[in-house]
């Protein structure tokens, strides 16, 4: 199982360890695009500030984060799984689960970054500053730019068996699985049920929506299953108490589409 997910926009600080390694990181296939774009962000931070801020869409009080990108080279740096931090990341609290889950984490959790394409949880980086939204003078929206070099990358991370993507429209655009590998894959939303007046009404609430995908991973990585498709998977997660609409694909090709229904936010 290959689970997708977004990072956080808060991140934890850099550590104090030794700097980051680009060919040490894991999908080394990616690892030119990952120096360009390390490069551009690293040139463009430590120049025009103001530049720097308008390009990542920085506001006043978070001038601070172009500084940190300028010496993202030099810093320290950390497992992933430490770095990322908000709600999603929260609620799937990597650092508390036993020894076996942790495992399973390393194994099959990929986070989608603007300026790292996607790497491990146990991949060591340095804290930094750099949406998948962004558009960088020389090499355009990092979106569109990582295509490319995911399309190559990507399929065989994936390997044979289900793929859970869990990422936000921004991650996703960057790689869209295909063929035979978009036929396991299936997208999550969470949906909020309620009723009002004798009628149901349901919406997607964005802070809830993450939090139950954090806790949808860490059950599934608790429990230690591992389901080989997305009809697999709707099955394990009613088992572990989810109230799971499922949608199969009208053809071949296409991914499931899995609706998560929950009447509490929390």
């Amino acid at each position: 199982m290959l689970v997708l997910l977004p990072p956080s926009e808060g991140k934890a600080p850099s550590g104090r360890g030794a700097p980051l390694k680009l060919e040490s990181l894991s999908l080394p296939g990616l690892t030119a695009a990952r120096e360009a774009v390390l490069g551009e962000l690293v040139e463009l931070c430590a120049g025009d500030v103001e530049k720097a801020s308008q390009v990542l869409g920085l506001s006043e009080g978070l001038r601070g984060e172009a500084a940190k990108n300028a010496g993202l080279r030099s810093a320290g740096a950390r497992p992933a799984g430490e770095i990322y931090t908000g709600v999603l990341y929260d609620a799937l609290d990597l650092a508390s689960l036993d020894t076996a889950a942790k495992r399973r984490a390393a194994r099959s959790l990929l986070v989608f970054s603007g300026l790292w394409g996607a790497v491990r949880v146990t991949d060591r980086i340095p804290s930094y500053r750099c949406s998948m939204g962004v558009k960088l003078p020389g090499l355009g929206a990092l979106g569109a730019y990582w295509r490319t070099p995911m399309a190559s990358v990507l399929p065989e991370a994936a390997g044979n068996g289900l793929v859970l993507d869990l990422r936000s429209s921004a991650y996703a655009a960057a790689w869209k699985p295909k063929g035979e590998v978009a036929g396991r894959t299936a997208t999550v939303r969470v949906l909020h049920s309620q009723v009002v007046d004798g009628v149901e009404k349901r919406s997607v609430v964005s802070h809830f929506n993450k939090a139950t995908k954090g806790r949808i991973v860490r059950a599934l990585l608790t429990a230690g299953v591992a389901p080989k498709g997305p009809a697999e998977l709707v099955e394990a997660l009613r088992d572990l108490g989810y109230a799971v609409e499922a949608e199969a694909p009208g053809r071949a090709g296409r991914p499931w589409s899995l609706d998560v229904v929950v009447t509490e936010i929390h």
